[in-house]
């Protein structure tokens, strides 16, 4: 899984609390939560997949109480 970096993802972090990632199209949305939770200690509102080009990309939303934009700074996207 790594973390994607785009206008459009940087813009849903932003407004909409959302961490865009591109992960292997065998995941689940179960495993990809579960690795979520495990990686960086935080609560998963919601899931929705996308597979577009042979990619499977993952939008992740999280709860209320933690910002989007904390894990994105810790990956180093912001």
């Amino acid at each position: 899984m790594r973390p994607v970096l785009t206008e459009k993802a940087v813009m849903m972090i932003e407004t909409s609390n959302t961490l865009t990632f591109e992960t292997g199209m065998r995941e689940t949305k179960e495993q990809i939560k579960n690795e979520i939770k495990e990686l960086f200690e935080v609560e998963v509102e919601k899931i929705r997949t996308l597979i577009k080009n042979n990619k499977k990309y993952v939008y992740v939303k999280l709860k209320g109480d933690t910002l989007a934009i904390d894990i994105a700074t810790k990956l180093g996207l912001m």
